[in-house]
């Protein structure tokens, strides 16, 4: 299969067809496995070590005891939601042949930290989370309307972060 050079959106769209086309054929390749390691390094910095890429420091802000070499975990999730997002929306806009000028995501959500704090026993993650996209293509209001739709119902973190799934913690 030879893969085409046609892009749209900076999107290879020969690169997607051929993986969707893999995968029509051996369903088992859509099963993937993605990993990060983390490295405590003091207090509340750590760092995430993904694949060959350099290290990414995590911490929490002075306000919160940290010393704030980094984005928090909060803020990291809310920015690897953003990103998936983005992911989607420039997969999906491709597909359907519509051109993104411009797009922009806010992500933002509320957590109250009484039962990280352990002042009280609760539910400890976000309350909430708002999505805003800011999105600037010639697309008709119904084609836009289809690709929020479509990016809302496909996104791994999108589902992760409002479903609730399977987690197991181990001592190794």
């Amino acid at each position: 299969m030879v893969a085409s050079t046609t892009h749209l959106n900076s999107v290879d769209i020969g690169k997607v067809a051929d993986l969707a086309e893999k995968i029509r054929q051996e369903p088992d390749a859509a099963n993937t496995k993605w990993k990060a390691d983390i490295n405590w390094k003091e207090g509340f910095h750590s760092e995430t070590q993904i694949r060959e890429f350099s290290p990414s420091s995590c911490d929490e802000p002075d306000a919160l005891g940290g010393t704030d070499h980094g984005p928090n975990p909060a803020e990291l999730l809310l920015g690897a939601l953003g990103n998936c997002l983005a992911i989607g929306y420039a997969a999906n806009a491709t597909a359907a042949g519509i051109k993104i000028k411009d797009m922009k995501i806010g992500v933002e959500g509320d957590l109250d930290l009484h039962t990280f704090m352990g002042l009280r026993d609760g539910h400890a993650g976000f309350n909430n989370i708002v999505v805003e996209v800011a999105l600037d293509t010639d697309a008709s209001a119904e084609q836009l309307e289809a690709l929020h739709e479509k990016v809302r119902t496909t996104s791994p973190i999108g589902h992760t972060v409002s479903n609730a799934i399977p987690m197991s913690i181990k001592a190794v």
